[in-house]
């Protein structure tokens, strides 16, 4: 069992991993920030979605790039600073906001990838 999580959830190198996790929580702390101060106010189910999310985060933008980089390739476009980081923005709040149904793509990916490379 220790060996299917150090595959899957291991499977980022640790940098990565946090450089995600911060801009995850971003998101995160606006949300709860949001919700506090909603008339519903703040409850455990939202707490519970927004720290889910911002943990599987980082593996949910990993499958993101990797598609992407795929499909572009080394090609550089040159665009607009505003537009790209307008981009750049949605594409982290949607990669975020979906997580829980993108990460597992990035994790049975992750475990298929190094259970191949111990296999060699």
């Amino acid at each position: 069992m220790q060996q299917f999580f150090s595959k899957t959830f291991g499977g980022l190198t640790p940098s990565y991993y946090i450089r995600q996790l911060i801009f995850g929580s971003l998101f995160a702390a606006f949300i709860i920030f949001m919700k506090a101060r909603s008339p519903s106010g703040l409850t455990f189910d939202a707490i519970s979605l927004a720290v889910v999310c911002t943990l599987l985060y980082p593996y949910s933008r990993f499958v993101y790039e990797s598609v992407v980089g795929y499909i572009v390739g080394g090609n550089v476009f040159y665009v607009n600073a505003k537009l790209m980081l307008a981009t750049k923005f949605i594409t982290m709040f949607m990669c975020w906001l979906f997580a829980v149904f993108i990460a597992p793509v990035g994790l049975a990916y992750l475990y298929w990838h190094h259970s191949r490379q111990s296999s060699l």
